[in-house]
């Protein structure tokens, strides 16, 4: 049996024969596809790259039918359980778990890298207090681009690699800072005894004399968030960060540019659309009035279904423990008699089954933030934070793709024909 895709078109009765690798065709292959010297070929058309692969990339797999995510070949459940955020960062980059050693000195070159420079700092006086600390995580991460020239070398390997370490070091110092602007709360600066996320939860929390009281439980509930936002392959903000990167921006830029992408209530903003939605719904009686509104069209159900997955998000079942734990430290959320009716209601429901509108991650997640005490507007930045390594990850990986080349996607043109232009004197 051949590996080859037989075409006729009928429009001229020509046949092609087009090769297949990795169950998919090359886009490329079908411009041979013409019917006459002068026809430019024959494109996909494809809205939103439902089902184009852009790249080949050995860092994320996702079977959505079976509910299947891996990163680097490994389980997510298993990475989640026995790993932390700081050694998934270095799975996802370099392709394999460190050492013991190795892991010690990565951890200690991350958190020499966490100080940001002082102009970034004194850039936070430039935005309102009122500003949502997405923006501001936004802008800050852009603007380190003028603070590392460095970076704009990426045809530098080392160069890379170092721009990639302060990434995933300083998004938790930015994130914090914009989080203590917005609430009139002086900077804390990093801490290189703790822990990756006990030294963000502590620039984030910590009391006028700097210190706070760090929980295992809710310390590792967020080390656990961290591992299961840390990459998605080829989603909305990752696309963005390889296109912005495929012009050979620096990776500063194009970070900032994955943030706006992820800012979207479709995209990492979906949590915090989750628990608005369920402060909506008010209480667990007024459900099924709400399902039944859903279906009838006038609402619609956030934290269910996802593009990739048609089943349960492997993602979410591993939350929804999460959120039981932390729940005992903190007390049960009033929010979480709603998730779980609602979730109830949905899994039985017919409509929803046959729609496969399963939870997602975003479902629960959002319940787990309130509850530790971050406000809505931080869910999306701590999304950021955690995606950082994913994106870096997938940036370098781009980087070292011989076949990427700039993203110039094509269109097909619905305007009107040629016509000539009439001076503003002559027209009508």
């Amino acid at each position: 049996m051949s590996d080859t895709l037989t075409i006729t078109d009928n429009r001229t009765g020509a046949q092609y024969e087009v090769p297949v690798k990795d169950g998919a065709i090359r886009a490329m292959d079908l411009r041979k596809i013409r019917t006459g010297s002068d026809d430019f070929g024959l494109m996909a058309y494809d809205p939103a790259y439902l089902n184009t692969a852009s790249c080949r990339s050995g860092i994320t797999f996702i079977d959505g039918d079976r509910g299947i995510l891996e990163y680097r070949g490994y389980p997510i459940d298993q990475v989640a359980e026995q790993s932390d955020y700081l050694e998934t960062a270095h799975l996802l980059l370099f392709d394999r778990l460190p050492t013991q050693g190795e892991y010690r000195e990565w951890t200690r070159e991350v958190a020499a890298h966490a100080p940001l420079p002082d102009g970034l700092e004194r850039m936070l006086a430039g935005f309102p207090r009122s500003a949502h600390p997405m923006g501001i995580f936004m802008s800050l991460v852009g603007a380190m681009a003028t603070h590392y020239p460095d970076g704009h070398d990426v045809s530098n390997p080392q160069s890379r690699r170092l721009q990639a370490v302060r990434l995933i070091a300083k998004t938790p110092t930015i994130a914090a800072a914009a989080h203590r602007y917005v609430t009139g709360q002086p900077l804390v600066a990093p801490r290189a005894d703790l822990g990756f996320v006990g030294n963000f939860l502590s620039m984030v929390f910590a009391g006028p004399d700097g210190t706070v009281r760090l929980d295992p439980v809710l310390e590792r509930a967020l080390d656990l968030l961290f591992v299961l936002h840390a990459d998605h392959e080829q989603n909305c903000s990752t696309s963005t960060m390889r296109a912005v990167g495929s012009s050979q921006a620096d990776p500063y830029s194009a970070l900032a540019a994955a943030s706006a992408a992820l800012w979207g209530p479709l995209h990492g903003g979906a949590n915090e659309a989750v628990l608005r939605m369920l402060h909506d719904i008010g209480t667990a009686d007024r459900v099924p009035e709400f399902v039944a509104a859903v279906k009838r069209g006038e609402g619609r159900l956030m934290g269910f279904g996802h593009r990739v997955y048609k089943s349960y998000d492997p993602r979410a079942r591993l939350v929804k423990q999460t959120a039981d734990a932390v729940f005992e430290v903190t007390g049960r959320n009033r929010l979480l008699d709603i998730a779980l009716e609602l979730e109830r209601i949905a899994l039985q429901d017919e409509y929803f089954v046959a729609r496969k509108l399963y939870p997602n991650v975003d479902f629960y997640s959002g319940l787990i933030y309130e509850a530790m005490g971050f406000p809505m507007p931080m869910f999306t930045v701590l999304f950021a934070v955690a995606r950082t390594s994913g994106w870096v990850s997938q940036w370098e990986e781009m980087s070292r793709d011989g076949e990427q080349k700039i993203t110039r996607p094509r269109q097909i043109y619905t305007g009107s024909a040629t016509r000539p232009f009439v001076p503003r004197s002559a027209r009508a």
